[in-house]
């Protein structure tokens, strides 16, 4: 047979192993795996390098419509390719309108045409106001409906984003429960008790970043796990639990998942490189929500992450203008640009300094998403599926600089890190859309993935 192209002597990271071999490519589509392949029209020699499924990213923030100069699909995209993002699955808010029905889908679909520089499928809201048209968005195809039971929108503004209250949760798990291959998604911290403990702390003049901290504490993301769970129960919906900042957060999603409910859980590389002291000295840049916490609670995650009770890492990449970052802590914007330097910085610290296993890191950056959110040719090396890979260059430290940045605004909280691994190459359906030397692929290939036309 003759291919297009053909990988060679990488490190490739499969299923279930990672050995040195060749993976041929033809059509977009990975066609062969083995030794001494032969016969393609391009070969990559990958001698060094770690090839390993493009990154799924399931939690992207993509601000167009509406606040593009926040992050729009030209940035956003590439910095996704230059970070080993093969496909991200869009979050339904911080754009206006947000994604609450037909119409605001529609929006966003034409606001990105020709400007992908990956793959992008899209999760729908689910939201106080949009119950009656939740149907809307399955029949589009979104992949799953996200909510949030803490605090969120801005409520001065009509299309934006907001929160729902236990009632709504449950009326929208339960019509969510009837789509075939669909899961409510939740941001999971108690909104009353945030909300008052904020404005207590800042009453008082108590604005670092450890106030910050200890304003939204980890028993507020238990009770509203604990909460989400039992409804999600109640309503026979799957629900997937996001950004899980707490070891005792992650034990919830344990415990129902061993008792038999249909639940996964995502966290992110943010809480895995970031302190709460490193959050006080580089400022709110690192405020997110829920925030980044201590070096004891941080080991606890490495410790679940590693025994396979968290299923998948994504950036909840979520940029502001700088402006917005000004002020004290609470005051400021509560979101973190890093989708670029989610493959570097978790292959350095998970790899590289604690010795995780290749087949591990595939799944938690790419494998178990795609499986998750039903992307049926995405998320691992395998034949037949998209010919989507990201080659990492091992032991290459660099120091992130600012004008590395894709992004809209060139600031991150990891700008000044050095960090020890680097993306060499980006591969999507076959077509190298980054590469170390020459850049990201100026003339952009993604493509909009929708559930009903896998």
């Amino acid at each position: 047979m003759s291919y297009d192209l053909i990988i060679k002597n990488g490190t490739v990271i499969l299923e279930n192993e990672a050995i040195k071999t060749d993976v041929a490519v033809k059509n977009g589509k990975i066609a062969a795996i083995g030794s001494g392949l032969s016969g393609a029209k391009e070969e990559i020699n990958a001698e060094g390098l770690v090839v390993s499924p493009g990154m799924v990213d399931s939690h992207a923030h993509i601000s167009e419509p509406g606040r593009t100069h926040w992050e729009g699909y030209e940035t956003g995209t590439r910095s996704a390719a230059k970070g080993g993002i093969t496909t991200i699955i869009e979050m339904p808010l911080n754009q206006l309108p947000a994604t609450v029905d037909r119409e605001s889908i529609q929006i966003k679909f034409d606001a990105a045409a020709g400007k992908l520089s990956v793959d992008a499928a899209q999760f729908g809201g689910l939201v106080s106001y949009n119950l009656d048209r939740l149907h809307e968005l399955d029949e589009v195809g979104v992949v799953g409906f996200k909510c949030f039971v803490a605090t969120c929108g801005d409520k001065t503004i009509d299309n934006d984003f907001r929160d729902v209250d236990d009632f709504q949760f449950l009326r929208g798990a339960e019509i969510i429960s009837k789509f075939n291959d669909s899961r409510v998604l939740v941001h999971c911290e108690n909104a009353s008790i945030c909300d008052e403990l904020g404005r207590e702390a800042e009453a008082q003049g108590r604005i670092t970043a450890h106030d910050y901290v200890a304003s939204r504490p980890v028993y507020t993301e238990i009770e509203a796990i604990r909460r989400v769970l039992y409804l999600a129960k109640v309503a026979n919906c799957p629900i997937h639990i996001c950004h899980i900042s707490s070891p005792e957060g992650v034990a919830e999603v344990t415990k129902a998942r061993n008792e038999g409910q249909d639940v996964t859980s995502e966290s992110c590389p943010h809480y895995f490189a970031l302190t709460t002291n490193q959050f006080e000295k580089i400022g709110n840049l690192a405020k997110c929500s829920p925030p980044i916490r201590d070096e004891a609670n941080q080991e606890g995650m490495w410790e679940k992450l590693f025994n396979g009770e968290i299923d998948c890492l994504g950036s909840d990449h979520s940029p502001c203008p700088p402006d917005m970052k000004a002020g004290h802590v609470f005051k400021a914007w509560g979101g973190i640009a890093g989708m670029q330097s989610c493959v570097d910085l978790m292959f350095d610290e998970a790899v590289q300094k604690r010795g995780m296993e290749l087949p591990l890191f595939a799944k938690l950056m790419a494998t178990n998403a795609a499986k998750i959110f039903g992307l049926k040719h995405k998320g691992s090396i395998t034949v037949g599926k998209d010919a989507d890979f990201v080659f990492i260059k091992p032991n290459s430290p660099y120091e992130l600089k600012a004008q590395d940045l894709e992004y809209r605004h060139k600031v991150s909280p990891y700008v000044g890190r050095k960090i020890g691994a680097q993306v060499a190459r980006t591969i999507l359906r076959g077509e190298t859309i980054y590469d170390i030397n020459t850049g990201v692929r100026e003339t952009p290939i993604g493509q909009f993935i929708l559930k009903h036309q896998q």
